[in-house]
């Protein structure tokens, strides 16, 4: 399965942009109050696509032998990943004020910036570790 590593990380990348992004874009449907916000497609396209996330960073282990709560850096975007959906389901449903959802999305992005960060780094501190060093 080595093989297709380039290809299955091109596949959880490409699921990484377009997660966010339909995060990002229905958070932005829900400032204009438009109904299209937790419309099923919408809510069927992110299944889809964080399942076929999830699926591919699951190919991703296998092949490289690197798995969470054994490599730090891993653990770390576990972790950051189940915060990021904590925040994300308050910044789209659970959130009781505007202003509540709008601090929640906020932190969402900030979290998903993280996980980001600690992936390109292969580091638990992502970003951070270079004003931690």
């Amino acid at each position: 399965m080595i093989e297709f590593y380039p290809q299955i990380k091109f596949v959880h990348i490409l699921c990484v942009i377009l997660s966010g992004s339909l995060f990002a874009a229905r958070r932005l449907m829900m400032l204009a109050d438009s109904p299209w916000t937790n419309h099923i497609v919408l809510r069927r396209l992110s299944w889809t696509i964080d399942t076929t996330l999830l699926v591919a960073a699951l190919m991703l282990i296998m092949i490289m032998h690197q798995y969470p709560f054994v490599q730090a850096w891993l653990t770390v975007k576990v972790v950051m990943l189940v915060v990021y959906i904590v925040l994300g389901v308050f910044a789209l449903k659970r959130g009781r004020t505007r202003a509540a959802r709008l601090g929640f999305y906020v932190a969402a992005l900030l979290v998903f910036l993280f996980i980001v960060s600690v992936a390109r780094a292969h580091a638990p501190w992502g970003f951070l570790g270079e004003f931690i060093h």
